[in-house]
């Protein structure tokens, strides 16, 4: 797949309810995901089966009252970003917050090899 139709395919996929079903569809099987900071689990994610179990994780642990995603700002012929913007509550504290979030991915060989998030 060439790099925009990845991030298109990437956003509909989050639009959609689809973020899990497109790790085996977009990803490489060694893609590493790095969250901005360490939230006890360490900031590096290797492997499709690490990413995946963040996904779950997230289902688990928050309920989504509304999220959005912007459409995908490509840069040079291997990277595009995404702007992620949700209203969520941690299930377990009650607490509800507005997230902000830019995701940038990085594509070799027509998969998602590393996906990076910048958030305050």
């Amino acid at each position: 797949m060439e790099l925009k139709a990845i991030a298109d395919a990437l956003v509909a996929g989050c639009r959609e309810g689809r973020t899990i079903e497109n790790l085996a569809i977009l990803y490489a099987p060694d893609a590493v995901s790095v969250e901005a900071v360490d939230s006890g689990g360490g900031r590096e994610a290797p492997g499709i089966d690490a990413i995946r179990g963040k996904h779950i994780w997230w289902e688990e642990n928050f309920e989504v009252h509304s999220a959005s995603v912007s459409d995908p700002m490509l840069h040079g012929p291997d990277r595009f970003a995404v702007i992620f913007e949700l209203d969520a509550t941690m299930k377990a504290t009650g607490t509800r917050e507005a997230m902000k979030e830019v995701a940038l991915y990085t594509v070799k060989g027509g998969k998602i090899v590393r996906e990076e998030f910048f958030y305050g």
